[in-house]
């Protein structure tokens, strides 16, 4: 099975017949990469379109419906035979029933996707939540394809999680398991957006470690730039980074005693720090463990498309 990305071929099967192709689309708040994805995972096709929010939900879900018609298009002009559409969102999520339950970032509530994707483009479609996507691809495909139990965290803008063993995606009772980012860890912290104060999301995601520099050093860096800082020896940017490395250790024993993983596989902005955040953190957490099983940290290997990559998954599975 071919990891994603590596071919960018798109012709006919040899034979002449067409090759299957599922349509995939990540939307974020801001941007919505669109991807055409083999039957075994392969990148065939990348697009990148600006979201648009500020717009409206309605005017996201119609962009939505037209790139996802696009992508078909594109699909048969190359001689591929779209069969599927994939589609994932953040929020809270109603896998089975395919809705886009709430997205304060998009603006969904209560949004049937699926049913309108379906209806719009003639072909069976399934809606995933984002993390959760990118987790079931990272498993199957990417850092975690070795090991039965993987929890996939995200850390970036914000912080969550996706929880797959044997190859499947957990969602909960209610589409919302794995908001990691908002177990507290710091009583009486940092405000977050959910109305806590002090979650692990507040306190150590890439927008919090910016946040926190900032209010130390009284001038903006992005998360890179600190980390950046860091190893070059700047005496803020040190103690910032190392508060963050504590703050996601306790963050990650948590999970580790709720989840008993096999390996934790980090991906979003943050993890692009490598081992200056892989070596630290792994001591970190095995400093805290008590009767826990240390977990098997590694990063991410599918990058951004990890989302289109899980979204075409899903795509499959339904169709299955």
């Amino acid at each position: 099975m071919g990891r994603a990305g590596m071919t960018d071929a798109t012709g006919p099967a040899a034979g002449g017949a067409a090759r299957e192709a599922v349509v995939a689309l990540d939307v974020g708040g801001t941007g919505i990469k669109c991807a055409l994805v083999s039957v075994t995972g392969e990148v065939l096709h990348t697009e990148r379109h600006a979201t648009g929010a500020d717009r409206g939900p309605d005017a996201v879900g119609e962009t939505i419906l037209d790139l996802a018609a696009s992508l078909a298009g594109k699909a048969r002009a190359d001689g591929l035979a779209p069969v599927a559409v994939g589609l994932t969102v953040p929020g809270v999520v109603d896998e089975a029933g395919g809705v886009a339950l709430w997205s304060a970032n998009v603006g969904f509530r209560d949004v049937p996707l699926r049913d309108l994707v379906s209806a719009r483009l003639g072909l069976p479609a399934a809606l995933g939540h984002d993390v959760r996507a990118g987790g079931l691809a990272e498993a199957r495909l990417g850092s975690g394809r070795d090991f039965r139990h993987v929890l996939f965290v995200a850390i970036g803008t914000g912080i969550a999680a996706a929880h797959v063993v044997d190859g499947k995606g957990f969602a909960g009772a209610h589409g919302a398991a794995g908001e990691l980012g908002h177990i507290v860890v710091r009583p009486g912290g940092t405000p977050c957006g959910c109305g806590a104060r002090g979650c692990l999301e507040a306190e150590a995601s890439a927008a919090g470690v910016a946040r926190r520099y900032a209010a130390a050093a009284g001038s903006a860096a992005t998360a890179a730039e600190v980390v950046a800082r860091a190893a070059g020896g700047d005496a803020v940017a040190v103690r910032v980074w190392t508060e963050t490395i504590e703050v996601l250790a306790d963050g990650l024993v948590t999970a580790q005693t709720l989840y008993d993983t096999e390996a934790m596989v980090l991906g979003g902005g943050l993890a692009e720090a490598g081992d200056a955040l892989l070596g630290p953190l792994a001591v970190a957490i095995r400093e805290r463990l008590r009767f826990q099983r240390e977990p098997i940290l590694v990063r991410a290997a599918l990058g951004d498309e990890a989302g289109c990559v899980g979204a075409a998954l899903l795509a499959l599975d339904a169709r299955a």
